[in-house]
């Protein structure tokens, strides 16, 4: 009988182990974690494409809409901290669907709005709901996804982000010319939920047993007096500047990309345009190339420095040369080659200064620092243009990605000391 359980327990542990079943269960549970990022991305870009609809169905202009933006980006910007701790404690699957479903129903009402004011609170529940998916796709990964994979997961995540992005316009415009724009956003929102409650289904497998977990549940006063000092640490603040200062150069480099190069080149909107898709799918392809070398080449750092130097030099080239519309195109898309080239190893770096037990708090942290760039770069390139200085867009840009690759570094060569330091101390 001893016998048998031994064997049984061998069993056990094999099928566990077995390189086939642990990749499919991988590929899972990131295509459910990565399906639902870009929801939350195409959510972020849905209301922009109808705005002209929008200032006319609500006679209000564009700075009423502006306005609901900045309150979107400040309730997911502020609230990143508090649902990475939710995550923490709670676990990030429940977290991820409530989040989900939030977000999807704020868009659903939005297209049953009877007026102004009533989108003001769907705003925020929809930047309340926007607020989770770093902080719990990334605690769902780093716990449950093999570390040798590790890179292309977050490369699957942040390719899904991008087709989000892309998707949206398209989407929500082609709906719009179909059934009107009310209609559009119920039927985008009712999506959403759908998607949410097919995740609720799954929600086995978005579970994460994770340290933090545990230790909340142990000793929660503990894990709220820990988290100040996390968070303040060094190496957290220095990842926390690092998207800060990207986040600078993506309102740059993405946000003001068509009105910079109008202004810069004389180029006409639709090109423009143009180069703004040609740089957001060579991003996409940047990531997929960044999560393989981030799994087979452990200096992360290195790998976010390579990366962003080659973006700063080509941003440099678009802010002093005089280029054809042919060279800004190529330009353009080697920027966005190269900035998305980075992003896998940029995450693999987070993680290694990540305490045991923190991923959700840290990642929603750090992650928060992209609405503060956003704060920060937005009215500053804004300002520029007004002034006709387009070029100097992106040599802002250029050196918000110079400073982000002293963070990386910091960061990497703090980890490596840390490492020898464990390697020389006596067993």
């Amino acid at each position: 009988m001893a016998a048998f359980h031994i064997c049984s327990a061998m069993t056990e542990i094999t099928a566990e182990t077995d390189p086939q079943q642990t990749v499919a269960r991988d590929v899972r549970l990131v295509g459910l974690v990565s399906a639902a990022h870009g929801m939350s991305h195409f959510y972020g870009l849905v209301l922009p494409p109808i705005f002209p609809l929008l200032t006319d169905a609500f006679g209000v202009g564009y700075t009423e809409f502006g306005l609901l933006i900045a309150l979107m980006s400040v309730a997911s910007g502020v609230m990143q901290t508090p649902a990475g701790m939710l995550v923490d404690r709670l676990g990030a699957g429940p977290v991820l669907i409530f989040g989900l479903g939030l977000l999807s129903g704020a868009i659903l009402l939005f297209g049953l709005a009877p007026g102004f004011w009533w989108l003001v609170p769907l705003s925020i529940a929809a930047g309340l709901g926007s607020c989770v998916f770093h902080p719990a796709d990334y605690a769902i990964m780093n716990a449950r996804v093999g570390a040798s994979r590790l890179g292309r997961a977050y490369s699957a995540h942040s390719l899904a982000g991008n087709i989000g992005w892309i998707a949206a316009p398209a989407s929500v415009l082609g709906l719009t010319a179909l059934f009107g724009w009310r209609a559009a956003l119920v039927i985008l929102g009712g999506a959403g939920l759908l998607f949410t409650f097919y995740l609720v289904s799954q929600r086995a497998v978005l579970s994460e047993a994770s340290a933090a977990k545990r230790i909340a549940v142990a000793d929660p006063a503990r894990d709220d007096r820990a988290a100040a000092g996390v968070l303040l640490s060094a190496p957290i603040l220095m990842c926390f500047a690092y998207f800060t200062l990207l986040s600078i150069s993506l309102v740059g480099l993405q946000t003001f990309l068509p009105s910079a190069l109008i202004a810069a080149f004389g180029v006409s909107i639709a090109a423009a345009n143009g180069m703004l898709t040609a740089f957001l799918l060579a991003a996409s392809l940047g990531v997929l190339i960044g999560g393989v070398v981030a799994d087979r080449y452990r200096r992360h750092e290195v790998v976010v420095a390579i990366g962003l130097a080659a973006a700063a030099v080509f941003s440099l080239v678009l802010g002093v040369a005089a280029l054809s519309d042919t060279a800004v195109l190529v330009c353009a898309s080697l920027v966005g080659l190269a900035v998305g080239s980075a992003g896998p190893a940029r995450d693999m770096l987070v993680r290694g200064a990540t305490p045991a037990g923190a991923t959700g708090k840290v990642f929603g942290f750090v992650y928060s620092g992209l609405d503060l760039g956003g704060v920060i770069g937005s009215p500053l390139l804004g300002l520029l243009l007004d002034h006709g200085l387009p070029r100097l867009v992106f040599v802002v840009a250029a050196i918000a990605l110079f400073g982000a690759i002293g963070t990386a570094l910091a960061v990497g060569n703090g980890a490596t000391a840390a490492r020898g330091d464990a390697a020389d101390r006596p067993a």
